[in-house]
């Protein structure tokens, strides 16, 4: 996989965010070094919400993310401003581009305050300092009155020259990496030679020519790990363990597939699913866990929403839209009311829902999770995983559960 292959959801999400014409693109070109956004000196260029996949070692993959100015007016211009405060949602880093010919404005104030209030790791950026004489950049760096009771870094640029940007990208470097990191998917689960079956179906689901994102990403993390790993399609499974000298440390496999697995493997063998490993490295599995719960009380009428995080062409029997409505109108002996969103939107009232049913989130980033976990908590809807929903309705949920009891239910 080549880094421009790098799905976005494993990519660290830096957004730019300032004032109309304070450089947030020029500033993006620069660190791209290439003509990656469009510039122009008339305020509001920049519409929607643009991003730029490059890479910043130490960091990896990132993605740049250009959004409109913060100041932007009449009714175009708050629809622009709802559409840069909703990438807060997928943001890990943000950097406040100011400028330094101007200094603060009240907006600026603000807006350093809202993210601040996020917890979001901020970088202030002052740019255009070429504007400035010698003097007044020895001024403007030196007369920090508007920081002294502001502890967030900044820096000083130019992004039309290039001035500062090493000082910037180290400083983003930093800041990066003082946040909070993602859990591993499976490494803390075994020890280097623990052998691991993947059962992988290959069925009308399955991507033509290739398997799915949270397969690949747990075999690499599995083969990083020196694990010894088998990948079988459910009906090779038996087969695949009598060939074997000593049992498998643990069964990963497509949660689709539990009922058919659970007959094939001896009950105090370890199994877990795709979805529940990606429940614990995309979000918070304690909080979707115990969504489950709710799954009882449902009644007839009531209203749940079904949530993927991409977009992708339905199957006959696809599982967000048949399979999962299916069991749980069963489960309410009744119909229930469905409601479907995907991509990289969810409905912004979310009270009138009694459940929230997620898929693995392996097409955005883990911020972005947490942040929809946040959202249906302070809304008072319970919020379940696919691969935890799909366990319980297979009878083995608190065996799908138990690897990563001890890890992350403390």
């Amino acid at each position: 996989m080549s880094l421009q292959d790098t799905p976005r959801g494993e990519r660290l999400h830096i957004a730019l965010l300032g004032r109309r014409n304070s450089g947030k693109s020029s500033l993006i070109n620069a660190l791209s070094n290439q003509e990656a956004a469009i510039v122009s000196p008339q305020a509001g260029t920049t519409t929607d919400p643009v991003y730029r996949p490059m890479e910043i070692l130490p960091l990896g993959p990132v993605v740049l993310i250009d959004t409109p100015g913060y100041d932007d007016e009449g009714e175009l211009g708050a629809l622009r401003v709802k559409k840069t405060r909703e990438v807060f949602a997928k943001t890990d880093v943000a950097l406040l581009v100011l400028e330094a010919t101007t200094g603060w404005t009240e907006e600026d104030r603000q807006w350093l305050q809202i993210l601040q209030s996020s917890a979001l790791p901020v970088l202030i950026v002052w740019n255009k300092i070429d504007l400035l004489s010698t003097e007044e950049q020895k001024l403007c760096c030196q007369d920090s009155n508007d920081l002294k009771n502001i502890e967030v870094p900044s820096v000083f640029v130019s992004a039309r020259t290039g001035q500062g940007l090493t000082s910037l990208l180290d400083e983003l470097i930093k800041v990066a990496q003082e946040r909070e990191e993602a859990p591993p998917i499976i490494a803390d689960l075994i020890n280097p030679g623990d052998v691991v079956i993947l059962v992988v179906p290959i069925d009308d689901s399955a991507p033509k020519g290739r398997i799915i994102l949270p397969q690949v990403q747990t075999l690499r993390e599995l083969l990083d790990h020196q694990a010894i790993t088998i990948v079988v399609q459910p009906e090779n499974l038996t087969e695949s363990i009598s060939k074997m000298a000593s049992p498998p440390t643990l069964v990963v496999t497509d949660s689709q597939a539990f009922h058919q697995v659970k007959e094939l493997l001896p009950p105090q063998m370890a199994l877990t699913s795709f979805s529940i490993l990606m429940a614990r490295y995309k979000g918070d599995i304690k909080e979707l866990n115990e969504g489950l719960q709710k799954i009882e009380k449902l009644e007839p009428g009531q209203s749940v929403l079904i949530v993927e995080a991409c977009t992708h062409r339905r199957q006959h029997q696809d599982i967000g839209t048949v399979q999962i409505p299916k069991l749980l109108e069963k489960k309410a002996s009744g119909k229930l009311n469905f409601q479907f969103a995907s991509g990289q939107t969810m409905p912004e009232d979310l009270s009138s829902y009694n459940l929230i049913v997620h898929c693995g989130a392996c097409m955005i980033n883990r911020k972005q999770m947490l942040s929809r976990i946040t959202r249906a908590k302070v809304a008072g809807v319970p919020i379940v995983n696919y691969g935890i929903l799909l366990a319980h309705f297979a009878g083995i949920h608190a065996r799908a559960i138990e690897p990563l009891r001890k890890i992350s239910f403390q």
